[in-house]
């Protein structure tokens, strides 16, 4: 009876360490969460207007630090990481994806900085 107690609770730390271990390893090597938005719409209450992704292409890099400009009709798209969505507005995120992927989660080197 010890036996197999003493059996049970080693398997329940070795999941339970495989689970904070896939944590740490996925949390780094994920993309940060996106969405395209129109730049020149920032409203000081609710943020940037969330567009259609088709306006931000997926070019993986530019001069400027920036992942994925386009032009918009009317505006500027651009992909926005990290940020806050409701109502079809995005705040509090940032426009670097380096940024957005340094804020990361439990395994990710970098301070984590709070704000975007």
């Amino acid at each position: 009876m010890a036996e197999s107690r003493r059996r049970l609770r080693s398997s329940t730390v070795v999941l339970g360490g495989m689970g904070v271990l896939a944590a740490a390893l996925t949390s780094c090597g994920s993309d940060p969460d996106r969405r395209c938005v129109d730049r020149d719409s920032y409203d000081y209450v609710k943020g940037y207007k969330v567009v259609a992704d088709k306006n931000c292409t997926s070019s993986s890099s530019s001069s400027s630090g920036s992942y994925g400009k386009s032009r918009l009709r009317g505006g500027d798209a651009d992909w926005y990481y990290d940020a806050d969505v409701s109502a079809g507005y995005a705040d509090r995120g940032t426009f670097s994806r380096s940024e957005a992927v340094d804020r990361g989660g439990f395994g990710c080197s970098g301070s984590g900085s709070g704000g975007g």
